[in-house]
């Protein structure tokens, strides 16, 4: 099987660290964010799944583009591919596990191997660019 799962996360950096999370029956951890439904534009997606998954409003007017990024989806069979559209943005509320997620956790550069795949590349890009430690 092949095919590409369109995905759409929230980068949120702090103190050279990342917020990600986990859910519930999954070994590893992801960048908060979902699949689009239809219809929906990137924002739209974005602030549906953030509030889902951290019960968190995203503010939209700050949200800005950081990059694509595409890799084997992590669980599925050779030639499924995640491509993985990112955001930062503001937000109003306290970051909580809902929904699907099990745990929260702030992942530094040496936690890359704990992550799925397109993370890895993502965390890549944040390492060399000076905002992941």
């Amino acid at each position: 099987m092949t095919g590409t799962i369109d995905k759409i996360a929230w980068i949120h950096v702090a103190d050279g660290k990342i917020l990600s999370t986990r859910s519930r029956g999954k070994d590893v951890y992801y960048i908060p964010g979902g699949k689009r439904e239809p219809g929906e534009t990137d924002l739209d997606t974005l602030t549906r799944e953030i509030d889902e998954e951290l019960a968190i409003t995203i503010i939209p007017a700050t949200a800005r583009h950081i990059g694509t990024y595409q890799a084997q989806a992590h669980g599925h069979t050779d030639g499924v591919t995640v491509r993985m559209t990112c955001y930062t943005a503001e937000y109003r509320g306290t970051p909580t596990p809902s929904a699907e997620i099990e745990e929260l956790i702030w992942l530094s550069y040496t936690d890359r191997e704990r992550v799925s795949p397109v993370d890895q590349i993502i965390f890549d890009h944040l390492h060399q660019t000076g905002q992941l430690c």
